[in-house]
This record gives C-alpha cells, sequence and structure tokens, in this order.
C-alpha cells in the first residue's frame, strides 16, 4: 500500500499529470488558452509513430514467439468481452437507451493509445521495463469492441448493422494506420534504424506529451462543464467502476500470460482504458442516433482523468505485487 501511495504521489507531480491538471483548471477558470488544432494533430501523429516504431523495434529484438501470439489473443478477448460487461453496468446503473449505452460499451472495450503512453512514461521513469510487443496488442484491441457494441444494439433492438463504410472506418482510422505502420517500420529497421532517428524519436517525446496532455485537460475540462445534466451519479460512478474491473481483468490476463512486472501493469492500463478517438469515429457511422455528448464526456472528461491520476499507479502497483514479487 505504502508502495502504491509513494507512487501516486510522484505521478501527481510529475509534468504529464499537471500538464493535464492545468489545461482542466484553464478550462474550467474560462481562460482563452488553446492548442491550435493542426498543432494538436501534428502531436497526436509524433506520439503515435514515436510508441509505434520503439515498439517494432522491441519486437525485432525479441522475436515473433508464442507468447507474443497469446497476448495478442488475450488482448482481442478482452477487447470483445469488456464492453458486454460495460453495457451490462450501465443498464443498471443509469436510464441510456441501448443505443447509448451500446456506443458507451464499445468505448470501455476499445483503448486510449494516449493512456497507454502516459503508463509507458510511468513505467520508464521509475526503472520498470516492458514488452515492446504491447504496442501491437494496442492495435489489436481497437476494433473487436465495436463489433461487440453492434452485436448488443442488435440483440436488444437497436437499430444497428454493418452499415457501409464501417469496415474501412474500422480497420482504416488514422491513429490505427499510423501507430500499425509505425510499429512495422521499427519491426523492419530495426536497433540500427532506431539509432538513425533517436534524437527524434526518444529525446522530444515527454515534453511533447506533456504539450498533448495539456490540451486533453482543456478539452475534457470544457466537455465537462458543458455537459450539463447529460451524466448522471450513476454514470460518473460507473466511468469510474469500469476502469476498475477492466484493469482486474487485465491484470489477471497478463498474469496468466506470464508477461513481466511491466506487460502486466500496461496489459491492466489498456483494459481499463476508454477510446475517445477510433471508437467515437465509428460510432459517428455505426451508430448515429447514440449521444455524443454521453459517450465522450464519460470517455475523456471522467475516465481519462481518473486513469492518468489514480488508476496507473494502482495497476503498476498491484502488477509489481502480482508479478514482480
Amino acid at each position: 500500500m505504502d508502495g502504491m501511495l509513494e507512487l501516486a504521489g510522484q505521478n501527481l507531480i510529475s509534468p504529464i499529470i499537471l500538464s493535464f491538471a492545468l489545461g482542466l483548471a484553464a478550462a474550467w477558470a474560462r481562460s482563452d488558452l488553446t492548442i491550435p488544432e493542426a498543432v494538436a494533430k501534428a502531436m497526436s501523429i509524433y506520439l503515435l509513430f514515436a510508441i509505434g516504431f520503439k515498439g517494432g523495434v522491441a519486437v525485432s529484438a525479441h522475436g515473433i514467439d508464442t507468447r507474443l501470439a497469446l497476448a495478442l489473443l488475450a488482448g482481442v478477448v478482452l477487447s470483445a468481452l469488456l464492453p458486454l460487461v460495460a453495457f451490462a453496468l450501465l443498464r443498471a446503473m443509469s436510464r441510456l437507451s441501448v443505443l447509448d449505452a451500446a456506443a458507451t460499451a464499445a468505448h470501455y472495450g476499445s483503448i486510449s493509445i494516449v493512456t497507454f503512453v502516459a503508463a509507458t512514461s510511468v513505467l520508464t521513469s521509475v526503472g520498470i521495463a516492458a514488452e515492446g510487443y504491447m504496442v501491437a496488442v494496442a492495435a489489436a484491441m481497437e476494433a473487436p469492441a465495436i463489433l461487440s457494441a453492434l452485436w448488443l444494439a442488435a440483440r436488444h433492438g437497436g437499430a444497428a448493422g454493418m452499415v457501409p463504410g464501417l469496415w474501412r472506418e474500422i480497420l482504416f482510422n488514422g491513429s490505427i494506420v499510423l501507430l500499425v505502420g509505425a510499429f512495422l517500420i521499427g519491426w523492419a529497421t530495426g536497433e540500427p534504424g532506431l539509432a538513425e532517428i533517436d534524437s527524434f524519436i526518444s529525446a522530444p517525446f515527454k515534453g511533447v506529451l506533456c504539450l498533448f496532455l495539456l490540451d486533453m485537460g482543456l478539452v475534457a475540462g470544457r466537455g465537462l462543464r458543458q455537459s450539463g445534466g447529460v451524466l448522471g451519479t450513476g454514470l460518473f460512478v460507473f466511468g469510474v467502476l469500469m476502469p476498475l474491473v477492466g484493469g482486474a481483468a487485465g491484470l489477471a490476463a497478463g498474469f496468466a500470460l506470464g508477461l513481466s512486472e511491466g506487460g502486466v501493469a500496461l496489459l491492466a492500463t489498456l483494459a481499463a482504458s476508454a477510446s475517445y478517438i477510433a471508437v467515437p469515429a465509428a460510432m459517428r457511422v455505426a451508430l448515429p442516433e447514440a449521444n455524443p455528448s454521453v459517450y465522450l464526456t464519460l470517455s475523456l472528461g471522467v475516465t481519462f482523468p481518473f486513469n492518468l491520476t489514480l488508476g496507473i499507479p494502482l495497476y503498476i502497483a498491484l502488477a509489481g505485487a502480482i508479478a514482480g514479487g
């Protein structure tokens, strides 16, 4: 417990978390502070490329083995099953319609790559190594949750189906293409490739992440301020409870796979996170009647800050107790 509290304290006063807090505070104070959209887009492109590339290099050094295949399978299964749990909780804890509950549930089976990047950064800062192929697991966890949400909507009477263009939206979403593409480049070029661009990939990473999370804080704060009565008590509780449920499932899966302490922590973080980029884009196509103010405010305004401030230290501490002990 003392180790977890110490890690949480270190995380809360890190430049990454404080940058996010600054954005939240500025939004609540109605400051005119903004990050130009083009700059925010450029930062997200950089972060996705850097994490994907370094993951590919790690896999190149590690090689493909059974554990990698099992980790990918575990990620897909978690992504497919967690929306079923989220849907059941949402229907029990709120008055959301079937479509709103299904669309929201999809976000909690898919992943937040920024939460994953933040967890990777925290692990690096405390000297805990993790399997590089967890980047591939992250990419594999994007799509299954969307398919589960469509099945839920159809099974419970919602008007859902494989609308034209949905597969393209899922498979060719820009964040997925960039992450997987950078991973493949890193895998193909290996350590020599990393040596060529290391000063670009490694040194600026945390600084760019701080600015990106400042922007995320602004977006989340404005979303919470403008959400009005959209989120009731039940939904707020769900936004904190569901990442704990997903994190527990990720911890159990990581331990069963025999992942390292860092690998278990990252799988828990992935299972605990909620998408706010890829899934909203897919939901606009697949379930256009669902209310974006519900699922975006929950995933970005409630679950994302919880994971950044308290969730990640908790998952790392539990991973250390389970896999490191």
